[in-house]
């Protein structure tokens, strides 16, 4: 039998799952495409193995990404989203431009450059 989850607020769900320090540094850097586990040890500054371990894992159980394991010697890991993971776009999307908007008023800026 289904579980009634009317009293469940979707925004609320979405925060729980994407919450975390590094979790939204994680899947920006999936969006270019599969990524092993050094590449985005690299490609997120200061996040420590253990955490980006940690991070992976609650990613991979709430649906977001996908790991395979390449049966070879050393073993080979890589990392990407799933079909969920990419539904996350529009917000990356609406991010970047609410980001814009706070630059421009708040800091000051009116060119920025982001990382991909």
């Amino acid at each position: 039998m289904k579980q009634n989850n009317s009293h469940v607020c979707p925004a609320e769900v979405a925060i729980q799952v994407l919450s975390g320090k590094w979790k939204l540094y994680i899947l920006k850097n999936l969006r270019e495409g599969k990524k092993r586990f050094s590449e985005l040890q690299r490609a997120i500054p200061g996040i420590t193995q253990r955490m980006l371990s940690k991070q992976l894992r609650e990613l991979e159980t709430c649906g977001l990404i996908k790991r395979t394991v390449y049966p070879v010697v050393p073993p080979m890991v890589e990392y990407e989203l799933t079909d969920l993971g990419k539904g996350l776009e529009e917000i990356f999307e609406a991010m970047h431009r609410w980001g814009l908007k706070y630059l421009e008023q708040v800091a000051g800026l009116e060119e920025v450059k982001c990382g991909s």
